[in-house]
């Protein structure tokens, strides 16, 4: 008797669901919103199935319904199907208006990283504004007056250190730099090069290591 694949990553997870569950699942285009609840019923009609744990069942579920294509899909009046494809209840005004929120968010956190990126790319040197060196004598006089704006600095940067890949792990407690401020939230997965993590705020995104901050030990 032949051993059976473990399922490794969301991707793989999804497309098992999308074969086994076709009228409720869906691996691209045109997505159904899911029944609340519908991890239970997963848990149940796959308790004998050792592809995937529910460990990795509920990160990909957790996935599957923060995609874009997912909360583009939650409108009012739009029917939620159980596993067979069964409709079961209407989408909410509230679930509407969450969708909508988290799908903004995520769409701004894309945005920064690739300015991000794009702004990476670019030639250290170009990074570099030319600077004089200011002469001596000022430089004495403007201690005085040196001295609490460097503080001010201080104060105002996030007490945040960078991590490398080696020392991230699931459920660790991390710092996201998608935007302007750090967004607090929790490692789902690791997966190669890319980590997923889940925001305090309930959005699931996946970043580089780079993007990655730890609170600093004082």
């Amino acid at each position: 008797m032949s051993e059976v694949k473990k399922l490794s990553n969301n991707k793989e997870v999804i497309a098992y669901l999308a074969e086994k569950f076709p009228a409720c699942f869906s691996v691209e285009g045109d997505t159904k919103p899911l029944k609340i609840g519908i991890f239970d019923d997963l848990a149940t009609r796959l308790a004998d199935d050792d592809a995937v744990s529910k460990t990795r069942l509920r990160t990909a579920l957790r996935h599957y319904t923060n995609s874009w294509r997912y909360l583009r899909a939650m409108k009012v009046g739009g029917e939620r199907v159980d596993l067979d494809g069964k409709a079961v209840a209407k989408v909410e005004e509230e679930h509407q208006t969450h969708a909508a929120e988290a799908l903004e968010q995520s769409q701004a956190a894309v945005a920064e990283r690739k300015k991000a990126a794009a702004k990476a790319a670019k030639p250290a040197a170009a990074k570099r504004a030319p600077t004089k060196a200011a002469p001596r004598k000022d430089t004495k006089r403007s201690k005085p007056n040196s001295t609490p704006t460097r503080k001010s600095i201080k104060q105002s940067a996030p007490k945040l250190q960078a991590v490398t890949s080696s020392q991230l792990k699931p459920g660790q407690q991390v710092q996201v730099k998608a935007g302007q401020k750090p967004i607090a939230g929790e490692i789902v997965e690791l997966d190669r090069n890319d980590v997923v993590v889940q925001l305090h705020n309930g959005l699931t995104v996946k970043v580089s290591a780079e993007a990655i901050f730890v609170a600093q030990q004082e």
